[in-house]
């Protein structure tokens, strides 16, 4: 097996079951609306912690998922749960949840794009000062605001609504464990240099798109920062002066994104012969989407020359040929140098090749979706046109990338492009069956936050890579509502009403009957009546038409609630319609057939089939020619049904039932009893009660005809099914009976 089919380890399953049964597992309801945790319960902090992230992910990633309001309150006290490491992302965390768990002793705290924090949550982060070793306030852009209510007068505040104030006296004063600190892209008016002054050993910073005139003060520092991230801040030759004194530089990114805004900053040779010389630890550096003032190639006819290599002394890139051994991490995403040959690191991120944009949308995932979303992009174009060769670690990336990224449009319509390429039929073998799931996962959530025309085609797309029904089984009620919401959509992207339609068509082809009642209690078949309307509206008889009544044919296949639906949804009114307007529509002959031969083996439904124009249309089918025998086959299996009904059911004057029985004889008797079939038996039970009667003769020797067919032409599929479902008996039983036809009793 494959390393990614092992199973869910049982630490994830089980947390998995707490979240999604809270009420069940760990807690009680108070007052019908407050959780609370059983006062029995003591947690470690490597279940707390788990808890937590897990239903942070949950949250984010599973539109089912409900989050509770008082969800953060379980973890308040230390005495019975503890918390150590928690990753907090977006909308989903506000002020009081962070106040709820203020008692806690956290070590590390990550607040990614948590958008609805305020000030008061500095003043929550104040009761972790003496434990936290990591913060992360990344995208916290409302984090040093606080509302300021002007004069505190009742009607003055309708007029002015609370003003946001920048706090300026926050420090990290006290946080004397404070080693690894993220604060990427913080509000501009915050002074960085006063708020980190009392930090005593910064390892590693995070400054992303902050501007900075003056980064002197990072000198403080310089025998213990070991990290240092300075993404699209603008750079000048003082930066580079205080960058070549952090002397245990490990980590180095000064990259930017080229699209973002204009830099006056231009990299040179003597930049990067610099941070080789001063910076004798780095094994990681990135530069991407920089530009090169001057060429830092050594000349093309020796670059070209020998095996490829990661040596510095072989570097194409000369100033690195001064390293004393290769990095670790090379970024060159968007620059010219990372087509170079010779690249000494084991790791590069770049736009050259597969590895390299594997490498880019790896390293940039997490923080920078604007960079994601291009790297995405050239992955589509190698998935499309060359062969994947990692496959498996792409399509991990991608779904990472959507999963993180669920709001970001760029994201979802590349994302969801790459992974229609990622999932079709030539890489199938090499996918896990938890793998192809996650990919339905993230496809659903992207139909569900997108409305949009790009995102769900491609979602539609890749849904029919997979086996479907037995695929999305395990989600199936939420695929079906989602087409189905899809289909009825006012205004319809013609593809996707196609691509949706099939989907529909196929997930309730062959499955239990359970499922197709639960979707016909969705409104399934009034949404396809909905488009065999409007296609009939537009006199237009397509693929959509085509499978709609197909999908109809499927859906009321021995499931009497859906045949009662389509009656009460004047679906006979169009099936006279159809047939009147597209005379010579052979494949929509046979499913409108198909379909009205499900509504005929309902006894109770029966009776509105009676009249003397649905008789006479089904006489006349009887010597139809369309699509083989099949459409007369279906026409004179509907009306097997009604005759068994007997001479009392038969309340129309005209046509008279011993003359439709006539035509029916002569139907049977022009069909070649070796034709390959169009249609499908999952079960004969329906047939095999025509057997045993005596009260229409016609309707046994249909049923014996369609028996003999289907065990002669098909028997390895065919003969098992009779035998298993009684057939043998019934047919033995027919032959002894003196109402039966003697061409019935050979046939039998």
């Amino acid at each position: 097996t494959m390393a990614s089919d092992s199973p869910e380890s049982l630490m994830r399953l089980c947390t998995d079951f707490c979240l999604r049964n809270l009420e069940g597992t760990l807690c009680y309801l108070l007052d019908n609306q407050t959780l609370r945790l059983h006062p029995d319960i003591f947690l470690p902090s490597e279940i707390c912690d788990k808890l937590v992230n897990e239903y942070v992910e949950l949250v984010k990633t599973d539109s089912i998922f409900e989050p509770h309001e008082s969800f953060f309150t379980l973890f308040s006290d230390p005495r019975s749960t503890r918390l150590a490491r928690i990753h907090l992302r977006e909308q989903i965390v506000q002020d009081q949840d962070l106040e709820a768990i203020r008692k806690q002793d956290l070590v590390e705290l990550y607040l990614t794009n948590c958008e609805k924090l305020t000030a008061k949550s500095l003043q929550t982060l104040l009761s972790f000062s003496h434990t936290l070793i990591s913060l992360s306030l990344f995208g916290c852009c409302n984090i040093f605001y606080e509302e300021e209510n002007p004069g505190g007068c009742e009607d003055d505040c309708l007029v002015n609504p609370t003003r946001q104030v920048l706090v300026k006296d926050f420090t990290f004063e006290g946080f004397s464990r404070l080693r690894f600190l993220n604060l990427g892209r913080l509000m501009e008016g915050v002074n960085v240099e006063s708020l980190l002054r009392p930090l005593a050993a910064l390892a590693a910073l995070d400054l992303s798109g902050i501007q900075l005139g003056d980064v002197g003060f990072l000198t403080q520092w310089k025998d213990t920062l070991v990290s240092l991230v300075l993404y699209n801040m603008d750079l000048s030759e003082e930066h580079i002066q205080v960058i070549t004194q952090l002397h245990k530089l490990r980590h180095l990114d000064i990259s930017r994104d080229h699209l973002s805004s204009y830099y006056k900053f231009k990299l040179t040779r003597r930049v990067l012969t610099l941070f080789v010389e001063h910076l004798a630890n780095l094994s990681s550096l990135d530069i991407s989407g920089h530009t090169m003032l001057e060429n830092c190639t050594i000349p093309s006819m020796e670059e070209k020359m020998g095996q490829t290599s990661i040596e510095p002394a072989k570097s194409s890139i000369a100033p690195f040929r001064g390293l004393k051994r290769p990095l670790q991490f090379l970024g060159l995403f968007e620059t010219s140098l990372c087509r170079l040959t010779h690249i000494p690191a084991y790791k590069v991120s770049g736009d050259k090749n597969e590895e390299q944009v594997l490498n880019a949308i790896e390293a940039y995932t997490e923080h920078r979706p604007e960079i994601t979303s291009r790297a995405i992009n050239l992955l589509f174009d190698i998935a499309r046109i060359e062969r994947c060769s990692q496959l498996l670690r792409a399509l991990q990336l991608v779904i990472t990338a959507l999963k993180c990224h669920k709001d970001d449009k760029n994201i979802q319509v590349t994302g969801s492009a790459a992974l229609f390429y990622l999932t079709n039929s030539e890489y199938r073998t090499e996918q896990s069956v938890r793998l192809r799931r996650q990919v339905i996962q993230v496809v659903l959530n992207g139909m569900e936050a997108y409305q949009e025309v790009t995102v769900q085609r491609n979602c539609c797309l890749t849904l029919c890579n997979f086996s479907i029904p037995e695929e999305l089984e395990f989600q199936y009620r939420r695929v079906n509502e989602l087409l189905l919401s899809i289909l009825n959509q006012s205004r319809q992207d013609e593809s996707i009403q196609r691509i949706a339609v099939h989907l529909c068509n196929a997930l309730v082809c062959q499955v239990d009957n359970d499922h197709k009642e639960a979707v016909g209690k969705m409104g399934f078949v009034m949404t396809m009546l909905k488009l065999i309307q409007k296609k009939l509206a537009d006199k237009t008889c397509d693929q959509v038409m085509e499978f709609s009544w197909s999908a109809l044919w499927n859906i009321t296949d021995e499931t009497p609630d859906n045949c009662e639906m389509f009656l009460n949804y004047s679906g006979m009114k169009l099936f006279l319609e159809c047939l009147k307007e597209f005379p010579e529509k052979q494949e929509l002959h046979r499913n409108m057939l198909g379909l009205l031969g499900n509504v005929a083996e309902v006894r109770e439904l029966r009776p509105q089939l009676m009249t003397a124009q649905f008789i006479g249309v089904f006489s006349n089918l009887l010597e139809s020619k369309a699509d083989g025998i099949e459409v007369s086959y279906n026409a004179c299996g509907v009306l097997s049904h009604i005759m068994f009904d007997g001479p009392e059911a038969w309340g129309i004057c005209e046509p008279q039932r011993e003359e439709v029985v006539k035509r029916m004889w002569a139907a049977i008797q022009s069909w070649d009893i070796n034709s390959r079939r169009n249609i499908n038996y999952r079960s004969f039970e329906p047939i095999l009660r025509l057997l045993p009667q005596g009260i229409s003769p016609v309707s046994q020797h249909w049923a014996t005809w369609a028996l003999y067919n289907l065990v002669s032409v098909y028997s390895d599929k065919y003969c098992p099914l009779l035998i298993k479902e009684g057939g043998i008996p019934l047919l033995k039983d027919m032959i002894k009976m003196a109402s039966a036809r003697q061409e019935t009793k050979e046939m039998a």
